[in-house]
């Protein structure tokens, strides 16, 4: 995973469903695609929305972060 390309905040909010096709959000610094995932269709899952950092927002959610492990990590958040 060390080998993965960097992105900006600016170029994951670009992956939202809606100014790209693709549909990527980001966890502890890991980007993933999750543009196949059925609860993620238009950019949005429940009351979150794609091209976000979403770590902050995993405490709310009903899962851990390990239901990212079946999504492609395709890149690093450079902050």
């Amino acid at each position: 995973m060390d080998n993965l390309p960097l992105y900006t905040k600016q170029q994951l909010a670009l992956r939202n469903g809606q100014d790209k096709p693709e549909i990527w959000v980001a966890l502890k610094g890991v980007i993933y695609d999750v543009t196949e995932s059925r609860l993620w269709r238009n950019g949005k899952h429940y009351e979150h929305w794609a091209g976000q950092d979403l770590t902050e927002e995993l405490f709310d959610a009903p899962h851990t972060e390990t239901v990212f492990e079946k999504f492609e990590a395709v890149g690093k958040l450079f902050v």
